[in-house]
C-alpha cells in the first residue's frame, strides 16, 4: 500500500517509539502536522513559541530520559532558528532528530520562498545530515538517523524533507536492518589496553577517578562508583559528568576546571594516575596544556576515537563504550588486586585531598544581602531526600554555582549547556525534562540575563500543566561577564549593568499564567522557596542577589590548574 511522505515519517517515528515531538509547523511541513493529527494515540506534539525553544527541549528530553529528542521545524527561518540548539546538542553529545521542511524539490537552488540550504548550514555542528530527494529512500534515512543519533558517540542528525517528498507517495517498507557505510562505532575494549590500565591503578599511590558526561550517557556511573568505593579511589568530573558519582561520597571531590573545587584542581595536579572516562578534555576543563596533570600516567576511555589524545596525549587509549569499559576493568582489577590493601596504599593520598577540602572549602561570607550560593545551599538542603529533583540551568555565574554548591546524586539529574554555553538554554531544558519525568520536581536556576533569552517558552509550559519551577539568581548584570571585566578589565561595566532594564519577573510569570514570587531578604528565602516548591502549576521565583558576587575558585583564561584564584 502507498502511504504519503507525511505518513511514512510518522510510522517510522512510532516504530522508533518516539512518543513526544517539539516543534512548530510552517508552510512547507503543514502535511506533518496535519498527519500527526492522525497518530495522537501515539505521538503527542507540544508546540512551542520558539524554534530554538523546540532543540532545547528536544535535548532536555533527551537528556533526562535517554531517548532520542525529536523536533519539527519548517523551512527558511524555522530551519535557521534551530541551529543554536543543534550546535548546544552537538557539543554536549546529545542524541536527537531533527527534521526541517524544505522548498520542492525542483526548487532548491532557485531562491525559492523560505529555501536556506540547511543541509550545509549544519555539517559542521550535526553528527551527519541528509536532504531525501527520493521518497523510496526515506524511510530507511529516517531509520539510519536515528541509529546514528544515539550509536556510538551520540548527537544530532537532521532530515531535511522537501515539500514534494513530504506530499509524495510511495510503498512503506520498513527497514529492520540498519547499514550505514563506513560506520562502525567500536564497543568492545581492547582487553590489553585494560589490563595495562589496570596494571598502572594497581601500582598507583595517588589515583584519580575525572568522569565526563560519558559516563552518564552510557550509564557507568554505578560501576565507577563499585571501584571508586572498592580501590578507594577518589573522583572529580567535569560539568558534565555531574550526577555520575554521588556529590555526597566521602571520595567525592567535586567539579574540576576554570570554576573547579580547589581540591579537584590539587588532585589533578598530584595525582601519579588519572582515569579519565568520557570526557573529551576541553580547554575549560584542563587549563594551561603544558601543565595539566603533568605527574600523572593517563588513562582515556571514550567511545570516540577522534577525542584521544586530541588535546591531551595520555599513555593508555581504551576507544570503548564507557560502560562496557568500567565493566571489564573491575574484573580485571578484582582478579589482578588480589589481597591488595586500598585503603592502606592510598590512605596518605586520601589524608592530603581531605586536607585540603578542610582548609579550602567551598564557602561565601554571608552578608546583609542574600548571597547566590545561599540560594543554592538552601535549595540543596530542602530536597534532600524529600523531593526525586531534577535541575537545568542557563549558562552563567549562576551555572557555576549550581555545578559547586549543588550535590548531585544521580545521573541524569543535571542539565546544562557545558561545550556551547548557551544562555536560554535552560528554561526550554526544563519543559522537555518535565515531559520525560513527569514525576520529578524539575528547577530551572537561571540569571536575569538568560531568563529572557528563551522566556517565551513559559507559554508553552503553562499551556502545557507543567509545574517547572524558576529559580532566577538576579543580580542585575550579566554576571559572568561583569567578573571578567572586575577581575581583568578595571571594572569597566559596559553592556552588562542591567539595573533597571529588566521586566518584573513576577508579574510577567502572572501574565503568562504562571506563579511568581519575589525573595529580597534572608528570611524569605527558604519560606518562599518553600512555597514555590509546592505549588501545583509552574512557578518563577525572584530572588534579589548581591549584585557583584563573583565564582570562585577561578583559573584565569591560559593559566594552569595550580593557578587559581581563591578569593
Amino acid at each position: 500500500m502507498e502511504y504519503s511522505g507525511a505518513r511514512i515519517l510518522m510510522e517510522c517515528l512510532k516504530r522508533e517509539q518516539v512518543e513526544v515531538i517539539f516543534g512548530y509547523p510552517g508552510g512547507v511541513i503543514i502535511d506533518l502536522f496535519d498527519e500527526m493529527s492522525r497518530h495522537s494515540d501515539a505521538l503527542k506534539p507540544y508546540l512551542v513559541r520558539h524554534e530554538q525553544g523546540a532543540i532545547h527541549a528536544a535535548d532536555g528530553y533527551a537528556r533526562a530520559s535517554g531517548k532520542t529528542g525529536v523536533s519539527i521545524l519548517t523551512s527558511g527561518p524555522g530551519a535557521t532558528n534551530a541551529v543554536t540548539g543543534i550546535a548546544t546538542a552537538y557539543s554536549d553529545s546529545i542524541p536527537m532528530v531533527v527534521i526541517t521542511g524544505q522548498v520542492p524539490t525542483q526548487l532548491i537552488g532557485n531562491d525559492a520562498f523560505q529555501e536556506v540550504d540547511i543541509v550545509g548550514i549544519t555539517r559542521p555542528c550535526t553528527k551527519h545530515n541528509y536532504l531525501v530527494k527520493d521518497i523510496k529512500l526515506l524511510a530507511g534515512t529516517i531509520r539510519n538517523a536515528f541509529y546514528l543519533a544515539k550509536s556510538g558517540r551520540p548527537g544530532p542528525v537532521l532530515i531535511d524533507l522537501p515539500k514534494d517528498i513530504i506530499v509524495g507517495k510511495s510503498e512503506f517498507v520498513w527497514p529492520e536492518e540498519v547499514r550505514v557505510r563506513s560506520y562502525n562505532p567500536n564497543y568492545k575494549p581492547n582487553l590489553v589496553q585494560l589490563r595495562r590500565a589496570a596494571d598502572l591503578i594497581v601500582n598507583a599511590k595517588r589515583p584519580l577517578f575525572l568522569i565526563g558526561g560519558g559516563v552518564v550517557s552510557s550509564n557507568a556511573g554505578d560501576v565507577v562508583t563499585d571501584i571508586a568505593v572498592r580501590c578507594r579511589i577518589p573522583v572529580i568530573s567535569t560539568l558534565m559528568g555531574l550526577g555520575g558519582f554521588s556529590g555526597t561520597n566521602s571520595l567525592w571531590h567535586g567539579m574540576v576546571g576554570m570554576h573547579g573545587t580547589f581540591t579537584a584542581n590539587r588532585a589533578v595536579t598530584e595525582a601519579d594516575v588519572l582515569i579519565a572516562v568520557g570526557t573529551r578534555f576541553a580547554d575549560r576543563v584542563t587549563g594551561k596544556l603544558s601543565v595539566f596533570a603533568k605527574q600523572a600516567r593517563i588513562v582515556h576511555i571514550d567511545i570516540d576515537p577522534t577525542s584521544i589524545r586530541k588535546n591531551v596525549n595520555v599513555d593508555v587509549p581504551v576507544v570503548a563504550d564507557c560502560r562496557e569499559a568500567v565493566v571489564g576493568l573491575a574484573e580485571i582489577l578484582s582478579a589482578q588486586a588480589g589481597e591488595k590493601n586500598w585503603e592502606e596504599d592510598h590512605a596518605a593520598w586520601l589524608s592530603l585531598l581531605a586536607e585540603y577540602e578542610k582548609k579550602h572549602p567551598l564557602t561565601f561570607l554571608p552578608g546583609d544581602e542574600i548571597k547566590p550560593q545561599q540560594v543554592i545551599e538552601a535549595l540543596d538542603r530542602m530536597t534532600r531526600n524529600k523531593y526525586d529533583i531534577l535541575i537545568s540551568t542557563d549558562v552563567g555565574q549562576h551555572q557555576m554555582w549550581t555545578a559547586q554548591f549543588f550535590k548531585f546524586i544521580k545521573p541524569r539529574t543535571f542539565l546544562s549547556s557545558g561545550g556551547l554555553g548557551t544562555m536560554g538554554f535552560g528554561l526550554p531544558a526544563a519543559l522537555g525534562a518535565q515531559v520525560a519525568s513527569p514525576e520529578k520536581l524539575v528547577v530551572c536556576i537561571s540569571g536575569d540575563g538568560s531568563i529572557q533569552m528563551n522566556i517565551q517558552e513559559l507559554a508553552t509550559i503553562v499551556a502545557n500543566k507543567l509545574p517547572v519551577k524558576v529559580i532566577i539568581l538576579n543580580n542585575r548584570f550579566l554576571g559572568m561577564v561583569r567578573q571578567w571585566q572586575d577581575l581583568f578589565f578595571g571594572r569597566n561595566y559596559v553592556c552588562t549593568d542591567l539595573e533597571g532594564q529588566s521586566p518584573d519577573f513576577v508579574r510577567l510569570a502572572e501574565a503568562f499564567g504562571a506563579t511568581g514570587y519575589r525573595i529580597s531578604e534572608s528570611a524569605q528565602l527558604e519560606p518562599t522557596l518553600q512555597k514555590a516548591l509546592d505549588a501545583p502549576g509552574a512557578v518563577i521565583v525572584d530572588v534579589r542577589v548581591s549584585r557583584e558576587e563573583n565564582v570562585y575558585p577561578m583559573v584565569p583564561a591560559g593559566k594552569g590548574l595550580d593557578e587559581m584564584l581563591v578569593t
